[in-house]
């Protein structure tokens, strides 16, 4: 007679499907194709004569364009003022600046052994070589991925304006919301260094200042969000607008 082998304990079905469920609806909807599944022909504001308020939402005539919202008092814009300029703008310092923000120390360790100076990358190396692999990649991609693929996707919905291409354009508008949430982590490192700046002060022993790489990272971070809040991501959708609705 062969031993039975032991049964495992069922496992509960409900546990792991709801987050299958999650990502193949993430995945169905970075995958979806206009193609595939056409755009609804709807009357869009432009067509209507209207312009909704960027506060409250609010819709108006659009003869109410540059006057205070009758709720909220916002000034009323058919489009953001000068939204590519500006995000332009914005978008070049932040390319100019990451260099300086990977090249410069971002903290300065000074202590009884000497002075050590330490870049985003070579803490990810320290921490890598020391063992901590999941905090070594997390330091990478709060600080060097996500604040430069930010700027790549601002940068090619910019160009998707400016080439009123069409191709795609519910992922775009889902590559902007992208934007808007990754955003907010690209502060990790700043947080770290304010943190051991302000905890480590023992006189001659040991002191964490932050360098100047630090200044130009916290900047990168700030110019990358105030371009993605002055992107005005309808403008994507006046290239399928008549000339005479979207002026």
């Amino acid at each position: 007679m062969t031993p039975q082998q032991p049964q495992r304990p069922p496992q509960p079905a409900g546990r792991l499907a709801r987050p299958r469920q999650l990502a193949r609806e993430l995945v169905a909807e970075l995958t979806d194709d206009d193609e595939n599944t056409p755009l609804p022909q709807v009357p869009t504001a432009s067509r209507l004569g209207l312009v909704s308020c960027h506060a409250c939402d609010l819709v108006s005539p659009r003869t109410l364009e540059g006057t205070p919202c009758p709720r909220c008092g916002a000034t009323l814009h058919h489009r953001k003022p000068d939204s590519l300029a500006r995000t332009w703008a914005f978008l070049l310092a932040a390319y100019i600046l990451y260099i300086p923000a990977n090249l410069l120390p971002v903290m300065v360790t000074q202590s009884i052994l000497g002075t050590q100076q330490d870049t985003i990358l070579s803490g990810v190396i320290y921490l890598w070589l020391s063992g901590s692999h999941m905090l070594a990649v997390l330091v990478l991609i709060a600080s060097i991925v996500v604040p430069l693929l930010k700027m790549v996707i601002l940068t090619f919905l910019l160009l998707s304006v400016h080439l009123r291409s069409s191709w795609r354009i519910r992922q775009q508008t889902r590559l902007y919301g992208l934007v808007e949430v990754i955003g907010r982590w690209s502060m990790l490192d700043i947080f770290v260094v304010a943190l051991l700046a302000s905890l480590v002060r023992a006189g001659a022993l040991a002191t964490i200042i932050p360098g100047g790489g630090a200044l130009a990272f916290g900047a990168v971070v700030v110019l990358t969000m105030l371009a993605s809040l002055s992107f005005d991501p309808r403008l994507l959708w006046d290239s399928l607008e008549p000339d005479n609705a979207r002026h």
